[in-house]
Parts: C-alpha cells; structure tokens; sequence
C-alpha cells in the first residue's frame, strides 16, 4: 500500500471516530494531504493566556513577532518588528492591514491589548504573569496601534510578543481559567480546531484566509502517544507523517525503507534538581561528589545513542552568553568525588554506602514514569553514584505523585531555551521563584546569582550581558544546586515523501508547538 494512500487511510480513520466521539466536530482537515504527526506531550490547555505555545510556532495563534528557522524575529502579526525607546521602556508595535480570526472577525489592537491584560490579570489562573513582571501597561491608541509601557527597562521584550493574540470578544466578561474557548480556541494562525479529543488527538483544519497564505496541506493531526515504545511501534506500523522518537529508539529507522531520521540540535538540557534543604542532597561534598561521579560521554554515547553532548551548565554552547570556562571533564572523575566526600567526613560503611553522623550518603531520584529517556538517565546516574558510595534509589512516578515531592527530593528535570537565556534561567535559579513548583523546586539562594541575573535581563548592551551571565554560571558551577548531564538533539522520524521539513534549534518545551513541525503549514507530501 502506498504511503499517501495509508496516511490517508489513517488520518480519515481518526477524523471519523473524532466526529463520532464529538458531535460537533467536522472532518474538513481529512483528505490526501492531511499529515499526521506524534508527540509523547499534550497540552492542557490551547489558550496562549494560560500558556499555550507562548513562543511560538502553536500552529492556532500568532504572536506580535514570530521567529524564523533561524530563530530570528520576523514581523507576524505585526508589519514591521516593534520599535522601543532610547530609554527602553516603550515598544511600539503596528498591526498589519485585513487581518482576520478563524472566525472571520478582524484583528483590532484591542485584541493585543485584552491578551497581555489577562495575563496580567491576577484572577486568571496564568503562569505567564511573572514573565510580563515589565509591564506597566498595554493600551491601544487607535485600531491599529499598541503601545506597551514597561516598569523597567527588560532586554529581550520584543521575544516575549511571540506570545499568541486572542480575540477579546471571545473572552471578554468571562472566567478565563474555565472558558469553553481553551479547548475550542479561535486564533488567526494557518489551522483552526476542528476537534480535540483528550489522550488522543488534536484535528486541525487549513485556514483558508490565512494572512499568510493558505497552508500548502488541508490539516493536521496531532496524536498524543506519551509512552515512548508505543509510539515507536506505532510509527512502525506506519501510523504517522512524522513521529518524535526517544534517540535509542529512532536508531532503530536509520536505513529503514520509507523513512528518513532526523536530529535536531536543540538547547535542551536533562539534569539532576538537588533539594537544597535535604540532609544529603544539601550537603556541598555530596553534590560536589556526584558531579563528578557522573559519566556524561558514556550517557551521550549509550543513552543518547550519540543524539546530545556533555552538559555543564543551564546555557547552551551554541549561546553567544555561553561562559567557556564552565567546561568539566566529559567522562566520570571517581578520584576527585572520594576526595570530596572524604573530605566532608562521609566514611564508606560495611555495605559500601557512605556514613557521616549515622547518616547514610542515600536519596531518592524521581522520574516520569513513560519517560524512557529520563529513565535511563536516572539509571546511570544511580550506578556512577554507587561505584563512590552514594546510595540512589530511582523512582519512575507520574508528574501528580513527582509534585508533591518537589521539595524534598531529586528529581531527573529538563529545560531550556535557544531564546534569550533570562526566558528560563530567571525563573528556575533566582530566589524569587524559590519553591515555586517547577520553578526553582529545590529552593536554591544565591545573591550573586540575583544580583547577575537581574543585571543580565535590565541591560541591552552585549557585553554587559556576557559579564553578568558569566557571573551568574561560575556561581552555578561552584554551587551545583543541579548536576546538569546532556544537552539533547530531539530525534523525530519522518516519512519519505514529506517535502518541507525546516529544523531549528529547539527549545525544551516542543510537543504541539516548536516542534519540527513549526512550519508544517509549508508541507507537502510528494508520494
């Protein structure tokens, strides 16, 4: 059976059973052309308020800015990139000429202004607030004009205007947090929803008056498939256009007939989040210990199956504020763990595992429980960990049962942007955000990390920026509230026949949005 013919097959199958399961849904996104992607991640959410594809590339909504395959700022919804002060407090942005939401109404700056004013808006339920800490206000002085006031000058504003624009009439006077419109959203973006079906699928259907053309395909199918050897079965089955795969799994398609394997570079970084407060996960020997103890080229080469590199630290190589001297030894360095952990008076006990104060060198290590990946990180580490006497018991959990733990213990994280390094370093390790859920869990402190990091986001100037990320990773280094491991390559299979395929550098968050698939409005299937 032919490739586009099987597609097909499988994209209508979905869109029938989309249509039984909801009544309202249509199956306007079926036919030939339809693709079919997979990803292990599914939203809760499709309203860029609540922080739905807040950077970009959600394939439902445009931003002020987006950016291209270079990562670059490109005019989206505005004509022209937005212009800011000498001072840096004002950016000015010009909307462009007849544009239209899914529902044919017109884009009006009041649409901009109502979007940045409910994530402002202390009663919506928006982890975003504390990105648009610099917003004063957002105001529209006529139909085709937004001026945002900012409180203090903030370095990468223009970055934050990727954020999705939403129609005000759509969610004027209501709950936010609870409206019909997160599920059924109304963007301007190249596909409208035509159907989501929790666990299972997003249906997209072209937009036909897209302002920047029609997409070159009639929809798209978003399956959410979070176990990874399922979806590797299923991608072999012949299931999927394209499919992220965990690296030792899409080893398995290299040279496969009908499939090509891509690896993406990606600024995305695994580590293991220390608790500061633990009696051993706190102790400076220990994380001194384990951050040499741990093996990253033999993760890179096994777990990885060579798709990633060693990790030293939160911002990537790639990074023009990357630090160079923040560079360790790739392979592990046992000698100089003992020395820390004998210098700290953590004596080897009759079972191997290290004793001080009747304490033993022992913690638990938490991991998403479908996440194999993680999991085969969390084992590596557990067995460096146990060859200088730091016992690891490894635990695969689901996130519900991880977040309560978040504090006490360690737990194998991910993040990372090719963005501006404030978008996710502010957040996960300045005080501010100590014990913050997911933001900086093990409640680290520092003032020097602070002070660098707020200097970091406050000025403009390249060089100013270099010195004070400098400071900020030295201090990170010497401190190891992390014992970051690899940076990954994201490694998706593709189908033969699909035409259009641009990879990017990519962030850590890429399910429905930033995914390879950011421009799949331009794909083509050829066979």
């Amino acid at each position: 059976m032919g490739s586009a013919r099987m597609v097909a097959m499988v994209a209508t199958g979905l869109l029938a059973l989309s249509a039984c399961s909801t009544p309202t849904a249509t199956s306007t996104a079926a036919g030939a052309d339809t693709l079919v992607v997979a990803t292990a991640g599914e939203p809760d959410t499709l309203n860029p308020v609540l922080n739905y594809g807040v950077d970009g590339g959600s394939l439902i909504f445009d931003g002020l800015v987006a950016r291209d395959a270079r990562n670059q700022l490109v005019p989206a919804l505005a004509r022209e990139l937005p212009t800011v002060s000498a001072d840096g407090r004002t950016v000015t942005a010009k909307l462009r000429d007849g544009v239209v939401f899914h529902d044919g109404s017109p884009l009006t700056a009041q649409d901009v202004v109502f979007t940045y004013r409910a994530v402002l808006d202390p009663k919506v339920d928006s982890t975003l607030r504390s990105d648009l800490d610099m917003l004063a206000s957002v105001t529209a002085p006529d139909p085709s004009t937004v001026i945002f006031t900012l409180r203090y000058a903030y370095a990468p504003f223009l970055q934050r205007l990727a954020l999705g624009i939403v129609p005000a009439k759509a969610l004027a006077g209501q709950d936010v947090n609870k409206a019909a419109f997160n599920r059924r959203p109304v963007g301007t973006g190249p596909y409208r929803v035509t159907s989501w079906t929790p666990g299972d699928r997003l249906v997209l259907a072209a937009n036909e008056r897209y302002w920047g053309g029609r997409p070159a395909n009639s929809g798209v199918v978003v399956a959410f498939v979070p176990d990874d050897n399922v979806r590797a079965q299923r991608t072999r089955a012949g299931e999927f256009d394209v499919a992220e795969l965990a690296p030792k799994l899409v080893s398995g398609f290299d040279g496969r007939a009908g499939y090509q394997v891509r690896r993406v570079p990606t600024a995305d970084y695994r580590g293991v989040m220390l608790p500061m407060g633990g009696p051993v996960t706190g102790d400076p020997a220990v994380r001194t210990a384990l951050n040499a103890a741990v093996d990253r080229s033999a993760m890179v080469a096994g777990v990885l199956g060579g798709a990633g590199e060693p990790a030293f630290g939160p911002i990537p190589p790639t990074s023009e504020f990357a630090e160079p001297s923040i560079v360790g030894t790739p392979a592990a360095d046992p000698a100089a763990a003992t020395a820390a952990l004998d210098a700290a008076g953590w004596k080897p006990g009759p079972d191997g595992v290290r004793v001080r104060d009747g304490r033993q060198a022992a913690f638990s290590l938490m991991y998403p429980a479908t996440d194999s990946l993680r999991k085969e990180l969390a084992l590596a580490v557990t067995a460096d960990a146990r060859k200088v006497g730091i016992r690891i018991t490894p635990e695969g959990l689901t996130w519900d049962a991880i977040t309560p733990r978040l504090g006490t213990d360690a737990l194998v994280m991910g993040f990372g942007t090719p963005y501006d390094s404030d978008f996710v370093s502010f957040k996960l390790f300045t005080s501010t955000f100590a014990g913050q859920g997911f933001f900086n869990p093990g409640s680290y402190r520092s003032p020097v990390v602070d002070q660098a990091l707020r200097d970091a986001r406050a000025n403009a100037e390249p060089a100013a920026r270099r010195a004070a990320y400098a400071t900020f990773q030295k201090q990170l280094a010497t401190d190891l509230p992390w014992v970051f491991l690899t940076y990954l390559q994201h490694t998706y299979v593709v189908r033969d026949g699909v035409s259009g395929v641009t990879p990017r550098v990519e962030p850590h968050e890429h399910d429905v949005a930033n995914s390879l698939w950011w421009n799949i409005h331009t794909w083509t299937r050829t066979s």
